[in-house]
């Protein structure tokens, strides 16, 4: 088991590096980088680099939410 949590763990921080590269590159370094460069296929429009990170945001603080309500519900059963 000890091996597929390792596997598991450098999968995670691997996935986590790229993304956070990408989007360094892509909110940082992409702006002072001419319009008509090759790069820029690579990447989507500016507005979408504030618009993905609050949706996801915001996709997560949901799913807390109805996590906690869940729990609470169990909680509340076991109790009664």
């Amino acid at each position: 088991m000890e091996l597929a949590d390792r596997a598991v763990g450098f999968l995670l921080s691997l996935t986590s590096i790229s993304i956070f590269t990408y989007y360094t590159f892509w909110v940082i370094i992409l702006p002072f980088v001419d319009s008509d460069h090759f790069v820029h296929q690579y990447f989507l429009p500016q507005e979408y680099a504030i618009l993905v990170p609050v949706f996801a945001g915001m996709v997560l603080l949901c799913f807390l939410c109805v996590f906690v309500g869940f729990v609470m519900l169990k909680s509340k059963k076991k109790k009664a």
